[in-house]
């Protein structure tokens, strides 16, 4: 019997990817994404599509109810969805370090409570939860996502340890660099909120120097990261956690290994 798997953040990047690769592998699959449009493509796959705010109570009930009806359960959520809201701590809108929350963590945190009933009484199911590298680390200008992102490792941590006994599998994915559109974003954000005033000279230097790490070909290919998932949602007893992606495992090993003034110190340096 096929299992099935909600993704979010289907329409592109990783999420896209996943969907993709999970059908491919028996799974029957549901994208959810705000951008349907940008989906269309899954269906040639088999991929069902759903549209879905995942910072909307409504449209996030409506996703799950959607699936149940149609399958009567979930087996596999893949929590994707996010962004990185980048600028300078004292610039960033509190209404927008509150977006980023919603999207990152307690959007994700509201699907995974709809989701978790019918799995507790199948008694199986997997959570993937995408974090970054960017959980266990820290760069100038990125505190909003850092502090998501750290929140989701601690949270995951906890959910974990509370849903092992109904024999679900918590498992978080710690991506490094990767080639998609994040980066872009992240460095143009960066420039509208902190491109004046005191911190304009760093944050446009960080900005320009992040936009050409995308561009390169240094980064990593988002398949690295779905077949890392396809490998947790298929494994008996997957591991914790995944540390996959350009720079990712040197970067977390540095701070452990070394200490946080010797991070900054290298941090600086880069800057």
């Amino acid at each position: 019997m096929k299992k099935i798997a909600l993704i979010t953040g289907a329409s592109s990047g990783i999420g896209k990817d996943t969907a993709i690769l999970l059908q491919k592998n028996g799974h029957q699959v549901y994208g959810a994404a705000r951008r349907t449009e940008k989906m269309k493509d899954l269906e040639e796959h088999g991929i069902k599509i759903i549209a879905m705010d995942i910072t909307e109570e409504e449209s996030v009930v409506n996703c799950v109810n959607t699936i149940m009806e149609q399958e009567g359960r979930i087996d596999v959520l893949v929590n994707n969805a996010g962004y990185g809201s980048y600028g300078a701590l004292e610039d960033v809108p509190i209404e927008e370090a509150r977006n980023q929350f919603d999207v990152n963590i307690f959007g994700l945190a509201r699907l995974t409570q709809l989701v978790l009933p019918k799995m507790r009484e199948n008694g199986l199911g997997k959570i993937v939860n995408i974090s970054s590298m960017g959980g266990k680390i820290y760069t100038p200008f990125g505190g909003w996502y850092h502090a998501t992102k750290h929140a989701l490792e601690g949270w995951s941590d906890c959910l974990r340890l509370e849903t092992k006994q109904f024999g679900i599998d918590v498992v978080v994915v710690e991506p490094g660099g990767i080639k998609t559109e994040w980066g872009g974003i992240a460095a143009e954000n960066l420039k509208q909120t902190s491109g004046e005033g005191a911190y304009a000279e760093a944050a446009i230097k960080t900005a320009n120097r992040t936009a050409e790490m995308y561009k390169s070909n240094r980064l990593s290919d988002p398949s690295v990261i779905s077949r890392t998932i396809l490998k947790a949602v298929t494994a008996k007893r997957p591991r914790i956690r995944y540390v996959v992606g350009f720079g990712a495992k040197p970067a977390i090993k540095m701070r452990s290994w070394f200490g946080d003034r010797f991070y900054d110190r290298m941090i600086e340096r880069l800057a």
